[in-house]
């Protein structure tokens, strides 16, 4: 009989939150909202503390997915009709990248470190943040990028210019962090570094936001104060 009674608490589940899903749209995962995915996690959880115990009825059940659903709709609709809802619920997205610039307080913000925000530019297929004017963190965690001008995709071939070196840029400096592996590993020295950076106009690391090398273009840095 417990058997019974779970596969049609299963089937019930299964049917109810089919039906939600049709109602409330589709979305895919990336699409998803801070709010959306804790909607999710609530609504799974309310199927599996039903799903198991019996003093919970398949009625109860059923009331349960009802309710949440209709509530989920209304909160849907008040969004449409309230456009400064959708705000407050799900936030708003972040200039990360303004003019070619980091923003490290919007960067501080958003919880983001340097790290993921390389994780993010690579699922752009951007490798260097010198080819970034302009970097949008979106409310759904993703990245909206514009690239400069000069980086557009027109490729070499069509201008008919011999092929660059394909490499990865190497991060030297983060948030005024030097990290002397990265040194070691192309080859160069702190003396030299340092010297490069008062050239550019800073006395020491900790005036640098962001620092990379590659071979073929030598230093890329921004300076705190060009922001």
């Amino acid at each position: 009989m417990d058997y019974y009674y779970i596969t049609v608490k299963l089937v019930t589940a299964m049917l109810g939150l089919w039906l939600i899903t049709r109602v409330l749209g589709k979305k895919e995962i990336s699409q998803l909202t801070a709010f959306d995915f804790v909607s999710s996690l609530m609504l799974s959880e309310i199927v599996g503390e039903t799903l198991y115990d019996k003093e919970v009825s398949l009625t109860q059940l059923l009331y349960a997915l009802i309710v949440w659903a209709g509530l989920s709709l209304l909160l849907e609709k008040l969004v449409q009709l309230i456009p400064g809802l959708s705000k407050f619920l799900n936030g708003s997205a972040d200039l990360i990248i303004v003019n070619g610039n980091i923003d490290v307080k919007a960067m501080k913000r958003n919880h983001l470190d340097f790290e993921q925000l390389h994780t993010l530019l690579r699922e752009q297929n951007i490798f260097s943040v010198r080819e970034v004017a302009f970097a949008v963190f979106e409310t759904n965690g993703n990245i909206s990028v514009k690239k400069k001008s000069s980086d557009e995709s027109v490729t070499r071939r069509d201008l008919a210019l011999a092929a660059e070196p394909d490499e990865l840029p190497v991060v030297l400096i983060e948030n005024g962090r030097l990290i002397h592996q990265r040194l070691t590993d192309i080859g160069r020295s702190e003396d030299w570094l340092l010297s490069e950076l008062r050239e550019a106009g800073a006395r020491s690391s900790e005036e640098v936001v962001y620092a990379e090398w590659t071979d073929s273009k030598g230093l890329f840095m921004q300076l705190r104060h060009e922001r």
